[in-house]
């Protein structure tokens, strides 16, 4: 059988495309190298949140009634701040392009200033956060967990524009002062001469003396109804549920309790908002660095204004990773 052999000019020649295809240089390598491995690690951590948010999809607390708050005012105004956060990552990511625009044509004035601006934008943002963190630590209106884990929160319908809304009522504003001769242990008079944690502000048979006076308040569980709003229960039922099964009066949020919820929200929203806001304070701390080292020409004289671009890479992830945070975690 003949054989055909198409030759293909390049016999005896070596491939020309030397020894960085990609034009990349090492430092910049490195950076993928690294954004590529800390994406992999923050899926891992979404695709958790969504895992265990689908399996108490019935119970997880509503976004809206979570984050109302905006700094210096007072009222209600769902994921208004998340979103005026959000924009501020979104813009500062805006002015780290120019910046390196600006260092591509060696224009050391602007890259002064979009470096100055993309700092502001990021102390914003971490400063914005860490206020987050204090008020969702602080909390609200308090609740009441049950024996089984559960929140029950409180509050009455109000009219609304003609329609009755379930509107939250804080336990100070109803709760009975009831003399308790219960003490919190201390190291000195403790079990096995362990400190007690702090007791809470309010007993729950404070909270059931108050509710008990106020006919107009109600109980809401943490179950969501088909509605897609927490159930309401009855006035008897309201009663029945604190008398018998209430165990805990919760104020805030932390690791262990959350009165929006199940522990689970407020533990997934310290370990992912965290982990990526400590992301975006490395990022401005780094960007300090390299804004000192653009006022003092260090880049000039070298040439070049690569190290800006790498840091440019690095925060155009944290700001990638925050809208993948801002969708699943406050939106969905």
């Amino acid at each position: 059988m003949d054989t055909t052999v198409a030759n293909t000019g390049t016999e005896g020649k070596t491939w020309g495309g030397g020894n960085r295809p990609l034009g990349a240089s090492y430092g910049k390598l490195m950076m993928w190298f690294f954004i590529v491995s800390d994406a992999l690690t923050f899926s891992g951590f979404l695709a958790a949140y969504g895992f265990s948010r689908f399996k108490f999809i019935g119970e997880w607390p509503i976004a809206d009634e979570v984050f109302t708050h905006v700094p210096f005012f007072h009222g209600n105004y769902p994921m208004i701040y998340v979103a005026f956060m959000t924009f501020i990552l979104i813009m500062s990511s805006v002015t780290m392009v120019l910046a390196v625009d600006a260092g591509h044509h060696m224009n050391k004035a602007k890259v002064t200033l979009y470096m100055f601006l993309t700092i502001i934008g990021g102390a914003i943002f971490v400063g914005s956060q860490a206020w987050e963190w204090a008020t969702f630590i602080q909390g609200d209106y308090g609740a009441v967990q049950t024996k089984g884990g559960n929140i029950l929160q409180f509050g009455e319908y109000v009219d609304v524009d003609g329609e009755q809304k379930f509107k939250r009522i804080s336990i100070d504003d109803f709760a009975v002062p009831v003399a308790d001769v219960r003490v919190e242990h201390e190291r000195k008079n403790g079990l096995w001469f362990v400190d007690e944690a702090p007791l809470p502000e309010y007993s729950v048979n404070e909270i059931y003396k108050g509710l008990e006076a106020n006919p107009n308040i109600l109980v809401r569980n943490q179950i969501i109804n088909e509605e897609g709003e927490k159930t309401v229960l009855s006035r008897e039922e309201s009663l029945k549920q604190i008398k018998e099964n209430g165990q805990l009066v919760v104020k805030g949020a932390n690791l262990v309790v959350n009165e929006y919820g199940t522990s689970l929200f407020a533990d997934f929203f310290f370990f992912i908002t965290g982990f990526h806001g400590f992301h975006v304070f490395s990022g401005v701390v780094i960007n300090i660095i390299i804004f000192f080292n653009v006022v003092l020409g260090t880049y000039e004289r070298r040439g070049s204004y690569e190290m800006v671009e790498k840091v440019g890479l690095y925060w155009h992830f944290v700001d990638l990773v925050w809208v993948f945070v801002f969708t699943f975690f406050y939106l969905v």
